[in-house]
């Protein structure tokens, strides 16, 4: 069985994954609002892949004779300045999530939870390679500016995520 304490946290960070999802996809609306179909392409894989984090720690709880508990997914920002501004907040967002897996994983290390911590492991690496996406967007963002010429050749690029 999941020690209590363990089983809360990582309802917690379900719920988490949930509203990174939920935030992704404002995003993506953000992006289809303004005509920029290749930015929201990506933002939609990425809320994807964030309700697959969900499910995969839905899965584990019950691997582990918990229960999951579902709480209310706050309301995400819809708009924003710029571009680069949904990257920033982006990119902030994903280190908040990082610092909570690390604060997981300390959990169950403290309570000496070596299933959860090894579970965990996938979650440590998959952040290390969300943070790092974000931050080069952002990067060229930063280098080309957000002229419209800038604007359509990152669009085109992003757009050909799958």
């Amino acid at each position: 069985m999941i020690p209590e304490e363990v089983l809360k946290a990582l309802n917690k960070q379900l719920n988490s994954e949930l509203y990174s999802a939920y935030l992704y996809l404002s995003m993506a609306s953000y992006f289809d609002e303004k005509g920029l179909g290749g930015f929201s392409q990506w933002m939609k894989i990425q809320a994807k892949e964030e309700l697959e984090h969900a499910m995969k720690i839905y899965d584990y709880i019950y691997s582990r004779e918990g229960r999951v508990v579902l709480e209310e997914i706050k309301a995400p920002p819809r708009e924003w300045s710029t571009v680069s501004e949904v990257f920033k907040q982006a990119l902030e967002h994903e280190r908040n999530v990082t610092r909570s897996i690390h604060q997981l994983v300390d959990l169950a290390r403290s309570l000496n939870d070596k299933a959860t911590e090894v579970f965990l492991s996938w979650f440590v690496e998959e952040q290390v390679e969300e943070e790092k996406q974000f931050s080069e967007i952002l990067q060229l963002l930063e280098l080309a500016g957000e002229t419209p010429q800038s604007l359509l050749l990152l669009n085109a690029k992003l757009g050909e995520r799958k």
